[in-house]
């Protein structure tokens, strides 16, 4: 006997502000279910995750939901009035005596349930609500972009529960790794249409593409049908006195079709703009240290960043990461140690808190009030890289309608705040870019826009992230700070550390003080000594392979760029940059290269 579906909505229409968010829509959630809800930012993703949590009532249509089944709901605001402590509200509705499971999704999830609710911040709060989620352990579980605000520790943590759960769930991510990880079929809502594949994210954007595809290739049928139909009618007038009137009017019911179908949104016209080329070394941070006096948030830490590198900074919630970006830009002077910041330098900021916006500005005054972008003696145009453009014309780049320019930023969703955000940082000229938690709440499609944006950038990258995808898509040099002051480099993005780590990291460089304190982690086979070498050439020639390979891999792109027909005819400006680039990398190679046979052959005596 057939078991009964979890949940199951049928001919669901809601409309907001005059515009059909979803018309006819069905679903149904199976037990054993484990669905990535994937779809643009403003496609309604989070808005039917509420009408599935029976949060929100649609305007037309059911959902039912058979008796005894229990369904829980993660939201991403959650309302923790009426409560004293984080852990409090956690624990509401739990039978007595199973406290003891908020206190272990806390110790999982990186928080304190005594935090008392006033003070809590806006991560800490989801994080309640989300150990109160696996507290509750409903048969169907409906979770809103879980991952943002967890570090990896956590994230890795949350993924273990769910692979282990019998629960079904539904999931909204921008974490490509949790999705692949976790799900079995993809429900892709896409201009009010829901769309499902019984295989999970994986392989999701290749789905899309060919979806698209087929829409486009029967739409150019069917614009081709429409074009010989009229043109039948137009001869018709002088050819026959009495038309096909049955002909005539299935040209109307195409032109309506035609007319009903729904465009595709655009993708955000995402563009940096370097500035002047800096001096070729970024950040020379040597023996850095920090203590706010509650134990050193980063001890006797060196690094150097040189132009063109990108380096994310990865580790758990409270080890520093924020602070140690603030150290090496000189936002903040260190305890100890010193940072010497190269010449030339535009800094660009992109803050995971989003206190650059104001919540009850509009978008509108967002742009045009801030100081960089003002346009002298104007009150609608705004400064992008050094010229002027119509302010709505500007949000229209960054999928915002013209109705939104005058809305508030605080009725914005997460991800149109991360985009506002992009505007603004987009619009400036830099060559060394600050990017604090940028993937939050963005979709894939913009995710993968900001990748090769950055991939283009020839200006320098400090980024924090926990989106292990993304890490692994941009970074050159990943840092963990594992907390206590101690640090680690190493080459290339995520999986390249997690890789060294498991051979207990040979490639990595180890900051001083963790060399010196730190048990020497064992090694394959003992390397020869480099008596000839000071400890600054030993570090040289050990980070000069990463060099290296990081200059082949640009030169190689750098080489398809060029290699693209029209280029030089098409996009002068992008390829005269190009050929520069690549100039620049070739020279940069051979002398690395003479530089470390210079180096082996010294360490060699």
């Amino acid at each position: 006997m057939a078991r009964a579906p979890l949940l199951q909505l049928s001919g669901i229409s809601l409309t907001f502000g005059g515009n059909p968010v979803f018309d006819g829509l069905d679903l149904v959630v199976q037990q054993g279910d484990r669905v990535a809800l994937v779809g643009r930012n403003g496609s309604g993703k989070s808005t039917l995750m509420k009408i599935m949590a029976g949060s929100v009532e649609p305007d037309a249509g059911s959902r039912v939901v058979p008796p005894g089944v229990t369904v829980g709901y993660m939201e991403q605001d959650p309302d923790l009035s009426g409560f004293a402590t984080l852990g409090d509200f956690a624990a509401a509705g739990l039978p007595e005596g199973e406290g003891w499971k908020v206190e272990a999704a806390a110790e999982g999830l990186r928080f304190d349930p005594a935090t008392p609710v006033a003070t809590a911040s806006g991560g800490e709060r989801r994080r309640a609500a989300l150990a109160r989620l696996m507290a509750e352990a409903p048969e169907l579980m409906l979770l809103d972009e879980p991952t943002n605000h967890l570090d990896i520790a956590a994230i890795e943590w949350l993924e273990t529960q769910l692979l282990e759960t019998r629960a079904a769930f539904v999931l909204i991510s921008h974490d490509r790794a949790f999705l692949r990880r976790l799900t079995r079929a993809t429900l892709w809502l896409d201009r009010g249409e829901a769309r499902r594949r019984e295989q999970g994210f994986e392989g999701f954007e290749e789905w899309r593409e060919q979806t698209w595809a087929e829409e486009d290739a029967a739409r150019h049928k069917l614009d081709r049908k429409i074009k010989a139909e009229a043109k039948w009618a137009v001869e018709g007038i002088s050819a026959r006195r009495k038309r096909n009137q049955g002909r005539v009017r299935a040209l109307e019911a195409l032109r309506a079709e035609r007319a009903a179908q729904i465009r595709r949104q655009g993708t955000a016209a995402l563009e940096l703009e370097s500035g002047p080329q800096s001096g070729k070394r970024v950040i020379e941070a040597v023996g850095i240290t920090k203590d706010f006096g509650q134990g050193p948030v980063i001890r006797d830490f060196s690094l150097r960043v040189m132009r063109g590198d990108r380096v994310a900074f990865v580790g758990p919630n409270g080890a520093g990461k924020t602070t140690l970006l603030k150290l090496l830009t000189g936002e903040m002077a260190p305890d100890a140690g010193s940072v010497t910041l190269g010449t030339g330098l535009e800094i660009a900021v992109f803050d995971q808190t989003r206190a650059q916006l104001d919540p009850e500005a509009s978008l509108w005054d967002s742009l045009t009030n801030d100081p960089q972008m003002r346009v002298s003696g104007s009150s609608d145009q705004v400064l992008v890289r050094g010229v002027p453009k119509h302010v709505v014309g500007y949000l229209k780049d960054f999928l915002f309608d013209e109705r939104q320019a005058r809305a508030p930023v605080k009725s914005l969703s997460g991800g149109e705040k991360a985009r506002l955000l992009l505007a603004r940082l987009m619009a400036r000229e830099s060559n060394l870019l600050i990017l604090d938690e940028p993937t939050n709440d963005l979709d894939v499609e913009t995710l993968d826009l900001l990748q090769d944006i950055l991939g283009e950038y020839p200006g320098t990258v400090l980024l924090v992230s926990h989106d292990r995808d993304f890490i692994d898509r941009v970074a050159t040099q990943t840092v963990m700070l594992e907390g206590q002051g101690r640090a680690i480099v190493y080459a290339g993005g995520w999986t390249d550390m997690q890789a060294q780590r498991a051979l207990s990291a040979p490639a990595a460089v180890v900051a001083p003080v963790a060399a010196a304190k730190a048990a020497p982690a064992p090694k394959p086979a003992p390397a020869a000594p480099k008596a000839g070498l000071s400890f600054t050439e030993r570090k040289r020639l050990d980070d000069l392979p990463a060099i290296i390979a990081r200059l082949e891999a640009e030169i190689g792109k750098l080489t398809d760029l060029l290699a693209t027909p029209d280029l030089f005819t098409a996009e002068p400006v992008k390829a005269r940059k190009a050929s520069d680039m690549l100039a620049e990398r070739q020279a940069a190679l051979s002398a690395a290269e003479e530089e470390w046979l210079e180096l082996e052959e010294k360490a060699g005596g």
